[in-house]
């Protein structure tokens, strides 16, 4: 799988993206598709959490609750965006046969979601 396509500067971004280096195997190019499916679901998540917070009543104070749910929707929103470029990034370093980018949203993402988790602990421990 050596196909390649004329670079297009002007074109679409998919279009672009083929023209450089040559087509991976088809299993890393899926794999890279369902890691990204996995950061969307993990987006998806954080906004259900969001929507969740701002409905869950007199369950923690209003403003507390209301702050932790615009951070996890937002949160949300930005895992979304930064998945698709996570994606991207990857799919060209198959497609030039480069070392893989590192997974620097996996971090954020992990002590992020720990320190809101210990905030909505705490609030809830003190709410009761």
């Amino acid at each position: 799988m050596t196909a390649t396509r004329k670079p297009n500067p002007g074109g679409r971004w998919t279009d672009r993206l083929l023209a450089e280096g040559s087509d991976p195997d088809p299993r890393f190019t899926l794999a890279n598709e369902r890691t990204f499916l996995a950061w969307i679901r993990t987006a998806l998540a954080l906004i259900a959490g969001g929507i969740g917070l701002a409905l869950a009543g007199d369950f923690v104070e209003p403003v507390l609750r209301h702050g932790l749910a615009v951070v996890f929707a937002a949160t949300g929103a930005l895992v979304a965006v930064l998945a698709f470029r996570r994606w991207l990034r990857t799919e060209r370093a198959l497609r030039r046969e480069e070392t893989l980018p590192p997974p620097a949203l996996a971090p954020v993402m992990a002590y992020g979601i720990a320190v809101a988790s210990i905030v909505l602990l705490v609030a809830v421990l003190v709410a009761q």
